[in-house]
């Protein structure tokens, strides 16, 4: 990135459709639906939050200028949000009966070496807005139907045994929650936010939150299905 001629190969690639990789730029529609995570230098944290055309216009540079001059700075890949999706097209792949929920966010918790990013909000409120907003406020998939994608199914969809449903004879994995209070607070400017509504959550049999606050407990392990290779 530090070669100008390499540099100026790469600008003009970001600005046409790809082929052959994934050109989240240009899929973004630009640098206005690009916001900055997460960087490793002290120096640039503070443009945590801020979109790259933001930042570009604080530096007066070009926004693909400026996106290899922070990856170069940072000495790292930068971590990124891109605003690319459609809520109606959520909606309607959300009423289709076999999909199940899952989130590729890492846990995080809204204290110490966490805050020094900003996370997706689904980090924190992917499955409660499952269950606040597109079940009980915009009424896309009934309440009971969204809890079994976001237990049964997905727990046979992955092959794991025990799992997924409350009956005899399986593991003790509860959520207690208010269906009419439960709600994502996590936004992309606050993302370091619990949801709400959840009041009491068991795991293997182990409460681990009371009264919507943690015991201390931490019963939880690893699950592999019969894809895992040994």
């Amino acid at each position: 990135l530090r070669d100008p001629a390499t540099r100026e190969k790469i600008k003009a690639e970001v600005q046409k459709p790809a082929g052959g990789w994934e050109n989240l730029y240009f899929d973004a529609g630009g640098p206005e639906h690009i916001l900055l995570a997460e960087f490793r230098s002290e120096k640039l944290k503070p443009l945590t939050g801020k979109t790259l055309a933001e930042v570009a216009r604080m530096r007066g540079k070009d926004p693909i200028d400026t996106a290899m001059e922070l990856i170069a700075e940072d000495e790292s890949r930068i971590g990124t949000l891109y605003f690319i999706m459609s809520e109606d097209n959520v909606k309607k792949e959300l009423a289709k009966p076999w999909i199940s929920f899952g989130s590729d966010e890492a846990s995080q918790a809204p204290e110490g070496v966490f805050l020094k990013s900003n996370p997706h909000p689904r980090a924190y409120g992917n499955f409660a807005r499952v269950l606040g907003k597109y079940s009980r406020d915009e009424k896309v998939i009934p309440m009971r139907e969204a809890v079994r994608r976001l237990s049964g199914l997905p727990a046979t969809n992955l092959g794991l045994d025990h799992r997924g449903f409350l009956k005899e004879g399986m593991f003790a994995d509860v959520v207690v929650f208010d269906p009419a209070t439960i709600a994502d607070r996590a936004t992309y400017d606050k993302p370091h936010q619990y949801a709400v509504g959840v009041k009491h959550v068991f795991v293997n049999g182990v409460q681990v939150l009371k009264d919507s606050e943690h015991t201390g407990a931490k019963p939880g392990r690893a699950l592999w299905g019969p894809g895992k290779l040994h």
